[in-house]
């Protein structure tokens, strides 16, 4: 974050990058400027830095109190509405504080003590008594999202119950201090900025976003009938297909079956960051399946797509672009398509600040696949393409990895093992281990041991048996064993 922090304070003031000095407070005119990036087009408000952009920092015991006013007004409709959740960072730059408040695009209008700010190049603008400015806004926004279009018949009764738990346990992950933990369900959709009120006709409800994002299935086939992504495999039977799911369930079940599809087809590979050992598989599509669930025109019947071949790995979903060909990804401007659904899965720690993902593909896809690059392709149909080497492909549908990666035994592989007593359910594995998070426990616990060959299910035939569990192999027995002698 200290590079890229620098490499923000380098361009200087600009339609998305303000500086304030906030040495001991925050700024009066610091929520102006956060209410003008998310009326255009989003930015970084950085407090601890001079208008020159000298970083003077912010004075260590003032950092607390600029962080909770922050935090406490951002939700507090009397000073921003409609509320817009932000999560500040602190980064040391040189020995000094400076406050990062990264601020998206959002897809609704917002005001701050009353009155409608815009942004550009010379800084934030005051429109709120200039009726042709401000009606301009509110048709930019809701020509350009419809994920804010509006069911007032839409109910809580019509929301999947369970995946507020859910949600709640990944945004404990990234912050053990959320403010959704403490909500109850009607609250976080509104936190969340969920519900709204349609400025052309006065209705009140629910929107899109929050339908797609947590509904019940039939509530989504309701809404959007034409509504699913389609994770094919094709490569022994290339006119029609090895594998396939065909997924029309809400965002979150999505996100985790698309990341299932990819576990079950695409061998790992690690590679050490510093003292971090990264699955190169997983940070690579963990963006992919985002971008596809995330930055797609939903309203449109065209389904999305993503397509294991031998050569690459190729998305599809609609778009509205804002422009055409390749996207370079040294001089691109990501433009959010559902900031209120991205915004969304950045909390819950499926995505990061817009235009990470591209960049992180970018590095990681090398690694992955050696002298290869992604392709992002703009227009009506918004193309990914990863390369691949023939014959990485791997899984129930496409037989054995070609050694293209050397398999070895992970750390999480070798915890499973030694947690493992007699045959165990899934839960029972996870609470051993004090682990919460069931796609991540599955994906870098449980799939390396059971790849090593060091665990079994003992409903192998039936991945979905209700009284699945898992015992020891007499391979993993016998590191069992070797890991007790330690």
């Amino acid at each position: 974050m200290m590079t890229n922090l620098q490499h923000i304070i380098n361009q200087g003031e600009g339609i998305s990058i303000e500086f304030k000095l906030s040495k001991t407070k925050l700024n009066k005119s610091a929520f102006e400027s956060i209410c003008a990036f998310l009326n255009r087009q989003g930015g970084h408000l950085l407090l601890g830095v001079d208008n020159d952009g000298t970083v003077n920092g912010v004075d260590s015991e003032a950092v607390q109190e600029i962080l909770d006013s922050i935090v406490t007004n951002a939700n507090n409709p009397q000073k921003l509405s409609p509320p817009y959740y932000l999560s500040p960072e602190v980064v040391d730059l040189n020995g000094k504080k400076v406050i990062v408040v990264y601020v998206p695009e959002s897809s609704q209008v917002h005001t701050t003590a009353g009155k409608v700010f815009d942004r550009n190049e010379d800084g934030d603008f005051d429109i709120t008594h200039q009726p042709e400015q401000v009606t301009q806004l509110y048709l930019r926004k809701q020509s350009n999202y419809t994920e804010n279009k509006v069911y007032p018949y839409v109910t809580l009764d019509n929301f999947n119950e369970s995946l507020f738990d859910r949600v709640r346990k990944l945004a404990r992950s990234q912050r053990p201090d959320h403010p959704w933990l403490e909500m109850d369900n009607e609250e976080l959709l509104k936190s969340a900025g969920l519900h709204k009120k349609d400025m052309q006709t006065g209705e009140t409800g629910y929107t899109l976003a929050a339908v797609l994002l947590l509904g019940k299935d039939e509530v989504i086939t309701s809404v959007l009938p034409h509504f699913r992504t389609d994770a094919i495999v094709r490569i022994q039977n290339t006119d029609r297909y090895d594998d396939r799911d065909d997924i029309r369930v809400n965002l979150i079940e999505s996100y985790d079956r698309l990341m299932e599809f990819i576990a079950k087809h695409l061998p790992e590979k690690f590679h050490m960051e510093g003292d971090q050992r990264i699955n190169l598989r997983d940070r690579i599509f963990r963006e992919v399946v985002g971008n596809v669930l995330i930055h797609r025109e939903f309203t449109n019947p065209y389904p999305a797509k993503m397509i294991i071949e031998k050569e690459r790995v190729f998305t599809e979903n609609w778009n509205k672009p804002h422009g055409r060909g390749n996207i370079n990804p040294d001089n691109f401007s990501p433009y959010p398509k559902n900031p209120m659904i991205a915004r969304f899965f950045k909390e819950i720690g499926r995505a990061d600040e817009l235009g990470s993902g591209i960049r992180n593909t970018y590095k990681y896809c090398g690694l992955y696949t050696p002298g290869t690059k992604p392709e992002f392709i703009e227009g009506d149909v918004f193309k990914t393409i990863i390369p691949i080497h023939t014959g990485q492909a791997t899984g129930q549908a496409t037989g054995q990895a070609t050694g293209q990666v050397t398999v070895k035994v992970s750390g999480e592989a070798r915890m499973v093992v030694g947690a493992l007593q007699n045959e165990m359910k899934l839960k029972e594995l996870m609470d051993v281990l004090d682990l919460s998070h069931r796609e991540n426990f599955k994906i870098n616990y449980l799939e390396p041991a059971m790849k090593s060959g060091f665990i079994e299910m003992t409903h192998p035939d039936s991945p979905n048996h209700p009284n699945q569990k898992y015992r020891l192999t007499s391979k993993g027995e016998k590191l069992k064993k070797r890991l007790e002698k330690k």
